[in-house]
């Protein structure tokens, strides 16, 4: 059986009915559409886990307007960073700075164009899967840096002994002091300089034999 893969959410915050149903008509075969007809109801909807992939929210609303809602939504934690695209009128005035320094990532006009509204809802959908991706890629790399230690600097080393000396003034081995300093660990070994070297006379006896 085929898994099925759930479709991104898209919230529309919107007071004229009709203009959710053309939206939801519009959205419907790519995106599950949550409506909302105020503002106050968009806000609820918008922090309900899991949380909406982008908000379609209208400017010019009764109560708490667009520019409002969007605010809001900017100062919560868990939805500062879902996209918002205005939706306006041409006839209405749109204060495009204002709504770009509230933290829209985007704006459409009525009447609705599918192709357009298809398009820019993708976009903006596909770009906060990007950002999420670097944002874990990130995290997961200060939490890998942040489990390693390295050693730099002036390490100051017995010339005959080779122990090192640790910032407290302790002398220490050299495999003791590396594997403080950087996690590595250590297994015990013998190289053959040193087999020949210890073990002379053993070396001696099986050469005897050979």
């Amino acid at each position: 059986m085929k898994e099925q893969v759930k479709k991104p959410k898209v919230i529309i915050i919107d007071d004229a009915p009709e203009n959710i149903r053309m939206l939801i008509e519009i959205l419907k075969d790519d995106y599950a559409t949550i409506p909302a007809t105020s503002g106050e109801s968009g806000l609820e909807k918008a922090q309900i886990v899991p949380l909406p992939d982008l908000i379609l929210l209208d400017i010019m609303m009764p109560g708490i307007d667009g520019y409002e809602v969007c605010k809001r939504l900017k100062a919560i934690k868990k939805t500062k960073y879902i996209p918002v695209v205005f939706i306006s009128a041409i006839s209405e005035v749109m204060d495009d700075a204002k709504a770009f320094d509230l933290g829209a990532a985007d704006y459409i006009t009525k009447p609705f164009y599918p192709v357009t509204i298809k398009a820019r809802v993708k976009n903006h959908i596909k770009l906060r899967k990007t950002i999420l991706g670097m944002e874990l890629l990130v995290q997961q790399l200060k939490e890998a840096l942040s489990e390693i230690k390295t050693l730099s600097g002036l390490i100051p080393i017995c010339a005959n002994c080779k122990k090192i000396r640790d910032d407290k003034g302790y002398w220490l081995q050299v495999e003791q002091y590396i594997k403080q300093h950087s996690g590595a660990e250590f297994s015990q070994s013998i190289c053959p300089d040193c087999v020949s070297e210890l073990y002379e006379e053993f070396q001696e006896i099986v050469s005897s034999d050979t």
